[in-house]
């Protein structure tokens, strides 16, 4: 993993040398304008949140408003509203929320923002930046020293799920990740270690009662395994972006992960074929002991099980934690804005940790700020495994990947050669991704 200190430097080398030649910077006439006050009337324009010394330095002049676009979710949108009218009431700009299916924004940017239309700020999740960073709709982040440290209480994988070939384009608000739910009338000690966990899955597992079930053939969940022995999706730079010519997912470390994979079928702690509507099923009936889950599925689990339920990261493995995936959601900076400056104080604000609590009390969701306490005990396991967790890779390329291997896991079910299975599916990504540049 990089040093937190060294990545964020390098991030600030590289956001500080980019030229925005369209974002905005055709304000530097007035910028220049207030540059020439003088000091007394720079500092009747100063707020709590921006000294005079800043502003003299040039810090752009204050709008009047910035609009965003918020995921049009009620508890989400009532979040942001209160958020916002803290924002305004600390830093005079009023906030305008225009209610917007996340998953539409792009189509909305593309139309919008380069007739001037658009909002300051979107909300994406950070597995689309290839695809935003290919139709330009992002900026990349010209972060000031002061907004480098705050970003640097984040979840380091989360700030680095927003970055793209290097430059940092959006703040994380949201990590979502999964971690093991628990039947405790049929579990006594929650398992530490991977062999623990086996071994209690063995010890339950009787006629129509399993002790452990998760969707195996799924990467998004098998990710931790086959990672545990040093796998990998793609090989990584120094600065993040990845190398889709080095896929690690046939290597010999990749190879025995699988292999211990296959061991759960044959060995009968899971059934032929389990996914995850099957698996979901037979915990809520109280007929399974673990099962591998996200956040999402607590309400249905604690209206089964009470309780009896009970979450936890997820086991470790030779001494070191299981890294989960993890999906996360943010802020990113139109392109077009004439308010970058403004729209990423918008954006650090409304992920603070105070805001980020607000966030979560309000719309239920995790935050990527660290600093944010969770008390609830089902949802707080599942916040400390985002510290464990691997942002999917946000890669247009990535896209190949999900269906060779989740063909592969199922044949591996079936006891067919891992290694062929698998150097099998490595080869159809490396064909579907040459495809991609024709």
């Amino acid at each position: 993993m990089l040093d937190k200190k060294l990545w964020y430097k390098g991030m600030l080398l590289l956001s500080t040398a980019g030229v925005l030649g369209a974002c905005g910077m055709g304000d530097n006439t007035d910028s220049e304008d207030t540059s020439g006050d003088t000091t007394e009337e720079t500092a009747e324009d100063t707020t709590d949140g921006e000294t005079s010394e800043e502003t003299a330095e040039g810090t752009p002049e204050k709008p009047e408003s910035l609009h965003i676009w918020v995921n049009d979710e009620e508890a989400q949108l009532n979040a942001y509203d209160e958020i916002t009218a803290n924002f305004t009431e600390e830093y005079g700009i009023e906030v305008e929320i225009t209610p917007y299916s996340m998953l539409e924004q792009t189509e909305g940017m593309s139309l919008d923002a380069p007739s001037g239309q658009g909002p300051d700020l979107f909300f994406q999740p950070h597995d689309r930046m290839g695809d935003i960073h290919l139709q330009g709709l992002a900026a990349e982040l010209e972060l000031t020293d002061d907004q480098m440290e705050r970003l640097g209480e984040y979840n380091e994988e989360a700030v680095k799920a927003f970055s793209y070939e290097g430059a940092q384009y959006g703040i994380p608000a949201v990590v979502e990740t999964y971690g093991l739910f628990i039947n405790t009338d049929l579990v006594d000690e929650v398992p530490e270690t991977m062999e623990e966990l086996t071994q209690t899955a063995a010890e339950l597992t009787e006629g129509e009662q399993y002790g452990f079930m998760m969707n195996a053939a799924d990467l998004y969940f098998t990710y931790p395994f086959i990672t545990a022995d040093g796998g990998y999706i793609f090989a990584q730079n120094e600065d993040g972006s990845y190398d889709t010519s080095d896929i690690g997912l046939n290597t010999p470390e990749a190879v025995s992960a699988v292999e211990r994979i296959q061991g759960w079928f044959e060995d009968g702690l899971m059934p032929q074929g389990t996914d995850l509507e099957v698996a979901n099923s037979l915990f809520m009936d109280g007929q399974v002991g673990m099962i591998i889950n996200g956040p999402w599925a607590i309400p249905d689990y604690q209206e089964a099980l009470g309780d009896s339920l009970m979450v936890a990261e997820l086991p470790t493995q030779d001494g070191e934690p299981l890294n989960s995936f993890s999906g996360n959601k943010g802020w990113l900076v139109n392109y077009y804005s004439e308010d970058q400056h403004w729209a990423t104080e918008l954006a650090l604000y409304m992920t603070n940790a105070e805001s980020s609590e607000t966030y979560y009390e309000v719309a239920g969701e995790l935050p990527a700020h660290t600093a944010v306490e969770i008390e609830d005990e089902l949802m707080a396991p599942i916040f400390a495994q985002t510290q464990n967790a691997h942002p999917m890779p946000n890669i247009p390329e990535m896209a190949q990947v999900w269906e060779p291997m989740g063909d592969a896991l199922t044949f591996i079910q079936q006891g067919d050669d891992v290694q062929e299975v698998l150097d099998e599916a490595v080869s159809t990504i490396e064909s579907e991704i040459s495809l991609m540049g024709q």
